[in-house]
């Protein structure tokens, strides 16, 4: 039962005492003592309309309201910058969407547009990277959704020797690459790399 924060708190009254409490308890834990604790997650896929990071790989769309000759398709560069009409490169890895418009929008007023309106979308994403036990290794196209076990079966699937209770992932967060084990049901992301261990007999 759920309690408001209206609603004081009431304790019912049982015919349970403090004995029956105690072997519940013991019960309970009997239950549970041989499960291991679940895997850690890297988290839920955010949403990639505004609050996705840019990185090396990405494609975009840009359009400037008004102005066809500086609206196209533009890739984040491996400098992380974008290529871009008039103002030159402009920071482009580690910002969201949204961001990269302020920025584009920055750089054309007041010298080049004034008060221009600028729109970024996402029309690709960078790849994501699988190794160890699948049949086939390498880099994939990101597709909006994927978890660990999606990704495996577009690799082809486990190997014979392959460990399927986790795998390890590394992903770039906050500027550094943190390397975690999760389960297979994790999400992943565009740049994640996915290693699959090897099971020992």
């Amino acid at each position: 039962m759920f309690y408001s924060s209206e609603q004081p708190f009431r304790r019912r009254r049982s015919g349970i005492g403090p004995w029956a409490c105690g072997a519940l308890a013991l019960i309970l834990a009997a239950c549970t003592a041989g499960r291991s604790p679940p895997l850690p997650s890297l988290g839920e896929m955010p949403s990639p309309a505004k609050h996705y990071i840019l990185g090396p790989g990405d494609r975009l769309r840009i359009v400037v309201f008004g102005q066809p000759e500086l609206s196209g398709e533009f890739s984040v560069n491996t400098d992380g910058s974008v290529s871009y009409p008039l103002v030159g490169a402009v920071p482009g890895a580690g910002y969201t969407p949204a961001a990269l418009e302020a920025a584009i929008v920055d750089a054309l007023s007041p010298d080049y547009l004034r008060e221009p309106q600028v729109s970024v979308e996402v029309l690709s994403y960078r790849p994501y990277f699988i190794m160890g036990e699948v049949k086939a290794p390498g880099s994939y196209p990101y597709m909006n959704g994927l978890d660990v076990l999606s990704a495996i079966a577009v690799a082809g699937g486990y190997t014979y020797r392959a460990k399927k209770t986790f795998v390890f992932l590394t992903r770039r967060q906050e500027g550094k690459k943190e390397r975690r084990e999760v389960s297979p049901n994790t999400a992943i992301l565009p740049g994640d790399i996915i290693e699959v261990p090897e099971r020992f007999f």
